[in-house]
């Protein structure tokens, strides 16, 4: 599983209601958000959780709870990707352990995009794991805020030149690629390297779904 350490308002100013239940977010600063989400880690016994987000918002999570907190970094709607020789001394000095979340859909690039390659190098050299956003985002997503957004580019299928290019490279499959379930399960069948992250299916879909 993998969260997100941005702004309260990352999502809208004010947030809006939470899709499944209705119910809209209390925090309205910086802290508030992060405080409410340290205790949910803490009320159901989640020892440790991969932060990704802005360098400046990870950082605070570090500090606030470094034992439970992996950084990660984040490429969406409204961050790019740092550069490589930025994450590789971030990598080196510990304050991050992880390459991700990689929204790179919401950007039009696919992760066999050659622009990607120093990344995936990066990430091999140093061992680093890559949570790699795959398959949906919200409904009229093209039309909001990412208009080089395509489903098409969230199947895991296209990964598997990167990884015969990278056999040591470690992936996780964030959204486990649905509704591309059966290209996700064709790629952790053949290369073990990579893993599925269940985060947001397990509850934005029906149970009956999720389960199968």
């Amino acid at each position: 599983m993998h969260v997100h350490a941005t702004g309260w308002d990352h999502f809208g100013n004010p947030p809006p209601p939470n899709p499944l239940t209705g119910k809209v977010p209390t925090a309205l600063t910086d802290k508030d958000f992060m405080d409410a989400t340290l205790a949910e880690l803490k009320r159901y016994n989640v020892v440790r959780a991969v932060a990704g987000g802005p360098r400046v918002h990870v950082s605070r999570w570090l500090a606030a709870d470094p034992g439970r907190i992996i950084g990660g970094t984040m490429m969406g709607p409204r961050f790019e990707l740092p550069e490589v020789s930025v994450l590789r001394e971030d990598f080196r000095a510990g304050r991050l352990g992880v390459l991700g979340e990689l929204g790179l859909q919401y950007a039009g690039v696919a992760p066999n995009d050659q622009q990607m390659e120093p990344y995936w190098a990066l990430a091999e050299e140093l061992d680093i794991p890559v949570g790699l956003h795959t398959g949906l985002a919200p409904p009229r997503t093209p039309y909001q805020c990412c208009p080089k957004f395509r489903n098409s580019l969230g199947n895991p299928a296209l990964l598997e030149e990167v990884l015969i290019r990278h056999p040591k490279l470690r992936v996780y499959l964030m959204h486990a690629g649905y509704p591309y379930l059966q290209e996700t399960i064709a790629i952790m069948h053949m290369y073990p390297q990579v893993y599925a992250d269940l985060a947001a299916i397990d509850w934005l879909r029906p149970r009956e779904a999720f389960h199968e």
